[in-house]
């Protein structure tokens, strides 16, 4: 299934805020980082994915790496900000 740039965009929203939503605190991010945040997640879920055994098969199992991909960011940008 191939997405143009603005369903990228909007992916990358949805991850970004379920990644937020996950891991709640006190992370002052505005809508733009967000984004980058979800479209930086689905980077990071799609290469590591299939090293650990995840079809990346259906776009559930793609929304399921990249917000775990997005989770794992916003874990090493509060290791970093302390």
């Amino acid at each position: 299934m191939e997405f143009g740039f603005f369903a990228w965009i909007g992916i990358g929203l949805l991850v970004g805020i379920l990644a937020r939503f996950l891991v709640p605190g006190e992370d002052k991010m505005g809508i733009i980082w967000t984004i980058l945040l979800g479209i930086g997640g689905a980077l990071l879920g799609g290469y590591v994915a299939p090293m650990i055994g995840l079809p990346l098969s259906s776009l559930l199992w793609k929304i399921v790496a990249a917000t775990g991909g997005a989770v794992a960011l916003v874990l090493i940008f509060r290791i970093i900000r302390r």
